[in-house]
């Protein structure tokens, strides 16, 4: 994992230390990202109900995703987010809530796909990696329903059209 971060910003807010890197690739497809994930991620915290501690985001290739779905997953394909939340265990008010990862190709050939913007899909895609690392699911249907009405209330409030209609639409 030597790939090279263009852009790392660190965020504090509300109980939350966000670091973010962005890979140059990324950075290039939109020079925002780390500010609209900060963004996405905070927003997320104020309605899940105000977890504290750190979470670190990582914006890379496909590869470095791929690598991290193999190992950690069993997977050896890209996915668009990985999320890996940090065991309950951990004591006192500097707990790490875990980490996400987020693959720009993949996420930028599914906004295309989805004719949705590529920043509105990057920030979907913090939502639902952090939830994840809060303990929310979709492995059943009652669980996907929850997940999916949260993240349309958090995505509401920043101005992100509901990312789950074309998908409803199709089937």
């Amino acid at each position: 994992m030597t790939n090279p971060v263009e852009d790392m910003i660190c965020v504090e807010a509300d109980g939350l230390t966000l670091e973010i890197g962005v890979a140059p690739g990324a950075a290039a497809l939109d020079g925002k990202l780390g500010p609209l994930i900060a963004s996405a991620i905070t927003a997320a915290n104020k309605a899940a109900g105000q977890a504290h501690g750190a979470v670190t985001v990582v914006v890379d290739d496909d590869e470095r995703v791929r690598a991290l779905n193999k190992l950690w997953r069993g997977q050896d394909k890209p996915t668009n987010v990985l999320s890996f939340p940090s065991p309950d265990t951990q004591p006192g008010p500097e707990r790490t809530l875990g980490d996400i990862a987020i693959s720009y190709e993949t996420a930028a050939r599914e906004a295309e796909a989805e004719d949705k913007s590529f920043a509105d899909h990057i920030a979907h895609l913090s939502v639902h990696g952090f939830l994840h690392l809060l303990g929310y699911d979709h492995e059943s249907d009652a669980d996907a329903e929850e997940m999916e009405g949260l993240e349309r209330e958090i995505l509401a409030r920043i101005g992100v059209a509901d990312p789950y209609v074309a998908h409803e639409a199709e089937g």
